[in-house]
């Protein structure tokens, strides 16, 4: 079956995981801006990071048949640091031209502090101006909820952003009601450790169905799976879901979701 995974660091992935993830069906990914496991320094860093994203890691997937698409953005980790921040904000439309740019992300919250906010409503003004999609990171753990529900605010505080250009990542049981009930995209990610395995999320697609809902590993340098979304379909297999049920989740909906960029439309029609 193929699939894409809509959120997943190839930037700390060997190569072998690209090839790992070709032979079950992944067809396209898309890699967020992200902590690199340390702080940045300077715009400087990021301006090379760019590069990498949109550069390197295309050529990388496209050894395996992957399509690579990317997101821009100083991610929630690092926004506490506010003149860094907007000195990257500042660089992003350097890259925005790029064919495999999808938009601004992951934005969102850490610690859910008034410097990561600030940040993150520069970064919805920067995808305003351009008319991009985005894609935001919820906190983990105990401060998802806060969270999710400071981003939401946030969001409805925009009136230049289309929820339905969008997407909500990181949902668990008690955040996913929240985001689909205010019109976004939703996402759940596969991670071992801080966010929900595959059998959880089979059970939130059973229970909230399959419109605007997609599924990702978040591969990264920390503990993770890359393969995360291959043994989602085979959960939802052995639970005896059609395959037209599980193409919706893992292929059809991100699909719809990035074909809503101009630039990329022509690239996410051929997958």
């Amino acid at each position: 079956m193929k699939y894409i995974d809509p959120h997943i660091h190839m930037v700390s992935r060997l190569t072998d995981d690209y090839e790992r993830m070709a032979h079950a069906g992944c067809v396209a990914m898309s890699e967020p801006a992200f902590w690199a496991g340390f702080d940045r320094g300077s715009a400087d860093g990021f301006r090379d990071y760019f590069r990498q994203l949109t550069e390197v890691e295309p050529k990388r997937a496209a050894q395996y048949a992957i399509q690579h698409f990317c997101w821009l953005c100083i991610n929630a980790k690092e926004a506490e640091n506010v003149e860094l921040s907007r000195d990257v904000i500042k660089m992003i439309p350097e890259f925005l031209d790029k064919p495999n740019v999808l938009g601004i992300g992951e934005i969102g919250l850490n610690k859910n502090t008034p410097n990561e906010a600030t940040v993150f409503c520069e970064h919805l003004e920067l995808a305003a101006q351009h008319d991009e999609l985005i894609l935001i990171h919820t906190p983990h753990l105990e401060d998802k909820y806060k969270g999710t529900r400071m981003i939401l605010d946030m969001l409805k505080n925009e009136s230049r952003i289309k929820p339905e250009r969008v997407l909500v990542d990181h949902a668990e049981e008690h955040t996913i009601q929240l985001i689909l009930d205010a019109g976004f995209w939703c996402g759940m990610t596969l991670y071992p450790i801080t966010k929900c395995t595959p059998q959880r999320a089979a059970d939130m697609i059973e229970k909230y169905g399959t419109e605007r809902l997609c599924a990702n590993s978040a591969g990264d340098w920390g503990p993770s799976q890359p393969m995360a979304v291959p043994q989602l379909i085979l959960e939802m297999k052995l639970r005896g879901h059609d395959e037209a049920t599980i193409s919706k989740i893992v292929y059809e909906n991100p699909k719809a979701f990035f074909g809503q960029c101009k630039r990329a439309q022509e690239a996410i029609a051929a997958l």
